[in-house]
């Protein structure tokens, strides 16, 4: 019969969850490996739920601990909620906005405009959040976030996200790469060389899948991660090729090589206010320098 969870071991499953290994949740915690590896087995014996599997080392969390995760990050959300309400009443008579964005875009479009955001309004409180696709959804729907801006569509039901930009792949690699020579890069190029492609829930790398797979090309090898920044740093150091947005690439314009890439890809931007209330009017005023830094860089 499983008993009450505590709240040490669903912080510890949610540190595991977010980090990927038992190591990296300690450090998270500022606790040891064996105290997560001792709290996990706890919690399992106490629910009753196989929540990981050991394979080749690698600590795999089970399909009922992804349903679990969901839950804990609800009541997670819920409770950063609570204390961004306590941060603004701290700092109700300066102001606060609540940012959210895809990492590149925090990267390579947000600091410009908040540098002029913040001349203007130095008193503001200001809280820049670089999250995935899915936990901007959930934070604006439940109020953690005043603006959200992402490279993937965050629409659900609920949400208007609109289009503020919009531009196209490129292929980035080692400055010395034979790639380099080229004035842009074919699809049928990426199957003479190891690629580096984002995760697969990733909505750029499902449309570079569907190209590829138009096309019938397969690379000789492939290396998995969740930024376009690794990617870029990979491709920089020579250890393959890598199809990523022009924000991306302009980052590391000093380690990385890019060109066009063709078929061309698509990379749209879209911002989204939190629903069921009236953006704030700094939210407002961010929103329209958001757009009028695109504006000003498409010349």
């Amino acid at each position: 019969m499983s008993r009450p969870l505590n709240s040490r071991q669903i912080e510890t499953f949610r540190a595991v969850m977010l980090s990927g290994t038992t190591t990296a949740a300690a450090e998270i915690l500022h606790t040891t490996q064996p105290a997560v590896s001792r709290t996990l087995a706890q919690m399992q014996a106490a629910s009753g739920l196989k929540l990981f599997e050991t394979q080749r080392g690698r600590l795999l969390p089970t399909p009922e601990a992804r349903e679990l995760f969901d839950s804990v990050q609800r009541h997670f959300l819920g409770l950063d909620k609570v204390e961004q309400t306590i941060a603004s009443l701290k700092h109700s008579g300066v102001g606060l906005l609540r940012i959210a964005c895809t990492p590149v875009l925090g990267l390579a479009v947000v600091p410009a405009v908040m540098q002029g955001f913040k001349q203007d309004y130095p008193g503001v409180h200001v809280t820049l959040h670089t999250i995935g696709t899915q936990h901007m959804r959930d934070g604006l729907l439940s109020g953690i976030y005043d603006l959200a801006l992402s490279t993937s569509d965050i629409r659900t039901t609920g949400l208007e996200p609109v289009l503020i930009d919009q531009g196209w792949s490129v292929c980035v690699m080692h400055k010395q790469h034979p790639l380099a020579e080229k004035a842009s890069v074919h699809v049928h190029d990426l199957q003479h060389y190891p690629l580096l492609v984002h995760h697969g829930d990733d909505a750029q790398h499902q449309l570079l899948q569907q190209v590829m797979a138009r096309h019938g090309v397969t690379p000789p090898s492939t290396l998995e991660t969740n930024y376009s920044a690794t990617i870029c740093t990979l491709a920089g150091n020579g250890v393959g090729i890598g199809v990523v947005s022009t924000y991306a690439a302009s980052i590391f314009a000093g380690l990385v090589h890019a060109v066009p890439f063709h078929p061309s890809i698509v990379v749209q931007t879209h911002m989204a206010y939190a629903p069921h209330v009236a953006p704030s009017k700094l939210a407002v005023d961010f929103a329209a320098r958001l757009q009028a830094h695109f504006k000003a860089i498409k010349g």
